[in-house]
Formats: structure tokens, sequence, C-alpha cells
């Protein structure tokens, strides 16, 4: 039998813990400062609509986006280190690379998310409306065309102004995403909702109501 020595053992192993940490790092979207590319295009896209970001959507991480980024992570919950990695792309809506995520995934976590921070003392229809009420105006040409787009756009809802919807999810608010995702809309088609009880906002309140369901009232 050949002899090995023990330092050509270590090598081999050491040779194999790199492989693994390489192949690790890889598995995962990460835009950072210096990176290009059309995930950095997507990513100062979604920022800029949002507010975050006011440099041009050139595809090229400088310190704008990187501040912006920062910005939408400390707002969200999220380590402020200005590097776009999976936990970040996800809540901006954009793909994660990781081998266990999807695009699909990450529109049911958005989703519980925004219905968790508007609607979790609400009924399961209630909470299934508010999501329904999220996809309506995806549909709708006057909002965003994505879950992110229309939960993240300026002052569209209170739980994303105030933090609420960085909350622990409840369980039964990732099945009435899940519901709402499948076609369940108990609203009849809303693109607004609002607590009269709450509301301040007079625009509001001259929509034509369709529905009312727990607190919220639904409208066109």
């Amino acid at each position: 039998m050949k002899h090995i020595s023990f330092k050509r053992i270590s090598v081999i192993i050491l040779s194999v813990i790199l492989c693994c940490v390489f192949t690790e790092s890889t598995a995962f979207a990460l835009s950072k400062i210096g990176s290009r590319g059309q995930e950095v295009t997507n990513i100062q896209s979604r920022l800029k609509n949002w507010g975050y970001y006011s440099g041009s959507v050139d595809g090229i991480y400088g310190w704008r986006t990187s501040n912006a980024v920062k910005s939408f992570q400390r707002k969200n919950g999220l380590t402020a280190d200005g590097v776009a990695g999976p936990a970040t792309l996800a809540k901006i809506g954009l793909p994660t690379g990781s081998s266990g995520s999807s695009s699909s995934s990450n529109n049911v976590t958005l989703l519980a998310m925004v219905i968790n921070g508007e609607a979790r003392g609400e009924s399961y229809e209630g909470q299934v409306a508010v999501g329904a009420v999220v996809l309506n105006r995806v549909k709708h040409s006057s909002f965003p065309n994505t879950i992110a787009g229309v939960i993240y756009q300026p002052r569209a809802f209170t739980a994303v102004d105030d933090g609420q919807i960085n909350k622990a999810i409840q369980s039964s608010c990732f099945n009435a995403a899940r519901d709402a995702l499948n076609g369940w809309d108990p609203t009849g088609g809303a693109i607004y909702y609002y607590n009269p009880r709450t509301a301040t906002n007079s625009w509001i309140r001259t929509r034509p109501i369709i529905k009312t369901i727990g607190k919220h009232v639904f409208c066109k």
C-alpha cells in the first residue's frame, strides 16, 4: 500500500474545505460595491422607485447604491451593511440565487409579511383580503407590476412605514398569502382598503365601497 504523508493529507483536506466554502459562497446571489450587471440594475430600479436611491440606474454598484441599500436594510430590520445578499434581495423581491429559494417563495413571504403587519388581528378571510388587494394592485395599471413594488411603494401601507411589516409572521398569514396567490379574492376586486375608525385620509373615504370584512372597508 502506497504511503501518503501527513502533509499531503492536510493539503487534500484543506482543498476540500476551500472548495466547499467557495461553492457555498457562490450558491447565493450577492451584489456589493464594485458589482456590475442586471441584478444591480434591478436593485437600483426598485430602490429608486421606492425613494431610497437617487442616482442613475446604470448597473454599477457604487457608494450611492450601497447607501441606498443600507437605508432599505435599516428600514426593514436587516443588518445595514450595504451588501445585497440573499436576505436583502428577498425583501426587495428579487431572486436570491439560493438553491432553497425561488421567486415564488419570496412572493409568499413578502405577501405574508404585509398581511401580518396590516391584518394579523383580523379573521382569516380578512387576512386573505389584504393579500388579494396587493395582488389586485399588481394587475392594475396604476400600480407597480410586482408584489415587492406594490408593497414598498412609498406610503402605500402603514405597516411598511411604521415597521410592523417586520414583526414575527403568524402561520395564518403564510396560509392567507398562499390562498390569495392561488386566486381567492374575498374583496371582489378591491384595490384599496382602510379602517374607518382610524383612517385620516379624506380621499380614501370617497372610493366606491365593495365590501366590509372585519375592521376593514374594501373599495375600488
